[in-house]
């Protein structure tokens, strides 16, 4: 180890001037390249106390430099050395060569020591000077101040602070190398990763390509593959499998199949159309088979007692209208005969529920309204009936006063009476209540049935055979339907109840216009052929017994004592037939006037008039004034009654009536 020494005088110099060149030999050590003078010698700045360090051969120990690579900061470089052990005394070593010092104690070096070969064989660099110049020099620079010999305390200050900067740095290398190492994987991954992404982007492009030339090659081959294709779970589900909207899709899928091998095989004759035929033909014989089984039993569940047939029609029927045209594609003489087995039975159903319907209504009590009702008969009796025809005792009634009958025609229940309560039911009523609970039970049935025909069997069947096949199931209910009008109609006088029974038609017919129902047009026509004509004899009747009343009228004139107490009010005839008048009035607001009725109620208008006319002669004689006041006031009267009533035909008897009472008015 070199030590850094500044001495302050050398022996032999006190003045401190250089030695010659001549006086001393060249330093027998290499000459450094560098311009620095080596670790002996530090640089002075001009103004400042030179400082020289020196290191202890007895503490340093280490075999390396306190810097590798690191500067101090003023500039110079530390140099490695190394440190020899049992080396002499550098102090020795140096007093050995300059002699003693003056005093013989300056540096410690004792009298009498000599140099050896020894030491002159030691390695020394000062800097291509010689020791004296060595000296000279720093004593020269430090302008003859007196130089201090650095303190062993100084330098193991020095030593602890390098010592810490050695290791700070050497963390500092540590910590560097760590990132350094760290950055040198992490470039060495993020090449790697850069590498498999390269590698992804190539597989996928490869990927891309090969799902598109098998999506080109599916577009092609699909369709041939599934017609030329069955599936093991179609098979299966076609043979043993619950009969439910899965399996009508899988049927809908086989009936696909099987049309698409018979167009393919008429054209293209191929190994793997001609394997699956067979199968294609079993599994359509084994649906067929299915579907026969299936709705047998659906048609037997109709025959049930107490069974709703709109039910099963919804639920069992028309949930699986693929399975009937599935069955008339492919099995048509099968499908026809299910398809008669259905119509038998739903005849069968409706004519037995509209039997026990008709029956239940045949006992309501009616009220008796017969030919001693009409509007010329003096005596009128007031009878009730049943339809059974037993007749009892009922409360009176009035045959011309409309009332509230009509309010049958403004309900907005549009329900049917049950059959429960028909044979409950305890009051008397008029005609027209079970003619529109029949008739109005019996068009919501026909139209739920239609309506499921026109659903159920087409497009299988054509709506010409549908109708037909309806007019087939309801013609017993019909006929039992028109049986119980003429029933009700043939033998009584209520010119109202049968006005209101084709006011009921009428309203059924429209009804039906709107629901698109055309196949209950007939029975709708049937019936309306038998209330009118009935309607015509009975405004017939009326108008004979207003006749047969002017026929009894006396011929001779009536006496003075006669005339004398005779009233002038109006007429038991001219009330019944302004009531009369009223209620056909408010029964034919929208009626037009070619109705039949509109000519019936002029005629029996004419004859009313004619009878009051001659009854005023009859009664008054030739008293004028009297007739007139008489006939002013039945005129009156029924302009009075019918004074409310809306309609055409209303407005044309009010002016005809108001020109009357006019022309007989005081």
């Amino acid at each position: 180890m070199w030590l850094d020494r500044r001495p302050g005088a050398l022996p032999g110099n006190a003045t401190g001037a250089p030695p010659s060149s001549s006086s001393r030999p060249i330093s027998p050590l290499p000459r450094r390249t560098s311009s620095s003078r080596g670790p002996y010698l530090a640089s002075q700045r001009p103004g400042t106390t030179p400082r020289g360090s020196s290191l202890s051969l007895a503490s340093s120990d280490s075999s390396t430099s306190l810097l590798a690579s690191s500067k101090r900061p003023n500039g110079s470089t530390l140099r490695q050395s190394t440190t020899v052990e049992d080396a002499p005394d550098p102090e020795e070593v140096l007093s050995s060569i300059l002699g003693p010092s003056p005093g013989g104690a300056g540096l410690g070096i004792s009298q009498g020591s000599s140099i050896t070969e020894e030491d002159l064989n030691l390695d020394f660099d000062f800097g291509d000077l010689s020791l004296r110049e060595l000296a000279n020099s720093d004593a020269g620079t430090q302008g003859g101040g007196a130089a201090r010999s650095q303190t062993i305390e100084d330098y193991e200050r020095d030593k602890a602070r390098f010592e810490e900067l050695h290791r700070s740095i050497r963390a500092c290398d540590d910590i560097l190398s760590s990132v350094e190492t760290n950055l040198t994987s992490f470039r060495n991954d993020l090449a790697a990763v850069s590498a498999d992404i390269e590698s992804l982007q190539a597989r996928s492009t490869a990927l891309n390509v090969r799902l598109e030339n098998r999506k080109a090659v599916e577009k092609g081959l699909g369709p041939v593959v599934e017609e030329l294709s069955v599936s093991p779970v179609v098979v299966s589900r076609i043979s043993e499998g619950h009969i439910d909207e899965a399996w009508v899709k899988v049927l809908v899928d086989l009936d696909k199949r099987a049309t698409a091998h018979k167009k393919n095989t008429n054209h293209v004759q191929s190994k793997a159309l001609e394997d699956i035929g067979p199968l294609l033909e079993k599994l359509t014989l084994k649906a067929v088979e299915r579907i026969r089984d299936f709705l047998v039993a659906q048609i037997k569940a109709l025959r049930s007692p107490h069974i709703n047939a709109q039910i099963i029609q919804q639920q069992n029927f028309l949930k699986f209208k693929e399975l009937y045209s599935f069955l008339h594609r492919r099995q048509p003489v099968l499908a026809s005969e299910i398809c008669q087995a259905y119509l038998n039975t739903m005849r069968w159903y409706y004519h037995n529920q509209f039997t026990r319907y008709e029956k239940a209504l045949g006992k309501i009590k009616l009220h008796t309204i017969d030919k001693g009702d009409v509007l010329g008969q003096e005596d009128v009796s007031r009878r009730t009936t049943v339809l059974s025809a037993s007749k009892i005792a009922g409360p009176p009634h009035d045959a011309f006063n409309i009332g509230r009958r009509i309010d049958i025609l403004r309900t907005s229940n549009q329900a049917a009476l049950s059959s429960y309560l028909a044979e409950e039911d305890q009051s008397t009523h008029y005609l027209e209540v079970p003619f529109r609970n029949f008739n109005l039970a019996l068009v919501d049935n026909a139209t739920a049935e239609y309506t499921f025909l026109a659903a159920f069997f087409s497009p299988a069947l054509s709506f010409a055979a549908i109708s037909r096949h309806f007019n087939y199931i309801f013609e017993p209910t019909f006929t039992l339907g028109q049986t119980l009008t003429k029933q009700l109609v043939t033998d009584t006088f209520d010119a109202l109840g049968v006005l209101l029974s084709v006011r009921l038609n009428q309203h059924l017919a429209f009804e039906l216009q709107r629901r698109r129902v055309p196949a209950v047009d007939g029975y709708i026509n049937l019936t309306a052929m038998i209330l009118w004509p009935r309607l015509q004899s009975i405004m017939d009747a009326h108008r004979e017994s207003v006749r047969a009343l002017v026929a009894a009228l006396p011929t001779r004139a009536p006496s003075a004592a006669s005339v004398k107490t005779a009233s002038a009010a109006p007429h038991v005839v001219t009330q019944r037939f302004g009531q009369l008048l009223d209620g056909i009035l408010a029964l034919s607001t929208e009626a037009g006037d070619d109705e039949p009725v509109v000519t019936s109620l002029r005629r029996l208008r004419n004859e009313v008039e004619v009878f009051l006319t001659k009854f005023s002669a009859a009664t008054f004689g030739a008293d004028k004034r009297k007739r007139e006041r008489f006939l002013y006031n039945n005129y009156s009267l029924v302009l009075t009654i019918i004074s409310d009533v809306a309609g055409k035909l209303a407005v044309e008897f009010r002016e005809h009536f108001e020109a009357l009472k006019t022309s007989y008015q005081e």
